[in-house]
């Protein structure tokens, strides 16, 4: 039992995660979301959790709602680098080990230098009983350390909304995510581009090599799992960027 909230009180929405090339189904994102007005926010309410010492309490307990919502399909689930303190993520009964597809793990790339360490260590052995995969999330928000690609070996990178906002209005911005998309797939990586909420921002990443897509453009978060738009709705002008790299990816 959490300090600050019972299981009653949470409850999760899911946001599809799609290729970009065809627009078909590649995971869920699971989302918390808190009944109680003061942790309508999810940062704030994981913020709390963390002064109150209980940031692996909720984890867990938002993993018991997520993942058997989730049977039958991949799931993407936000861990908060406190909860790598913690012994809950590694349990044996954790959700995570029950489910019945693979199961994406998101850290946010600005995992504090004090947690560091520890996160590539419980996470490597989480990873280690099969099943189980890394995300490095929000790379492109504020300050990024593209070191923490190379040294935590995700399997999925996710781009922040802050690189992909307008990005058909800049070549060089366009630029930019290519050349992450490449240093990504040279690191054994698939790229997330997560924000996407327009025709024109789609339109111009396909020419960045970007392999997955999320945004309002094709679903809010919602219950039961949220029907997808599709085909996005064309760019305004034509547009045609960097070449994109290739990888193999089921």
């Amino acid at each position: 039992m959490c300090a600050l909230v019972a299981a009653e009180d949470l409850s999760v929405v899911f946001q599809p995660i799609l290729r970009m090339d065809d627009g078909s189904l590649f995971a869920h994102e699971a989302l918390c979301r808190c009944r109680v007005a003061e942790y309508s926010s999810p940062p704030e309410l994981f913020q709390r959790a963390v002064e109150a010492g209980s940031a692996g309490e909720l984890g867990r307990m938002i993993r018991e709602i997520a993942v058997p919502l989730s049977a039958g399909m991949p799931i993407f689930l936000n861990v908060h680098p406190d909860e790598l303190k913690t012994g809950w993520l590694v349990r044996p009964d954790d959700p995570i080990f029950m489910h019945d597809h693979d199961v994406y793990l998101e850290v946010t790339e600005s995992v504090p230098l004090t947690h560091f360490e520890l996160c590539r260590s419980v996470l490597s052995e989480v990873r280690a009983r099969g099943g189980v995969h890394l995300v490095v999330d929000d790379l492109g928000a504020g300050y990024s350390n593209l070191k923490r690609i190379a040294d935590l070996e995700p399997k999925v990178v996710k781009l922040d909304r802050e690189l992909i906002a307008s990005v058909h209005e800049s070549k060089r911005q366009c630029q930019l995510i290519a050349g992450v998309v490449k240093l990504c797939v040279d690191l054994g990586a698939v790229v997330v581009a997560e924000g996407i909420e327009t025709g024109d921002e789609y339109a111009a990443l396909l020419d960045t090599g970007v392999h997955y897509a999320q945004g309002f453009l094709f679903a809010r978060p919602g219950f039961p799992m949220p029907d997808i738009s599709w085909p996005p709705p064309p760019p305004t002008e034509p547009v045609s960027y960097p070449t994109p790299p290739t990888v193999r990816w089921p």
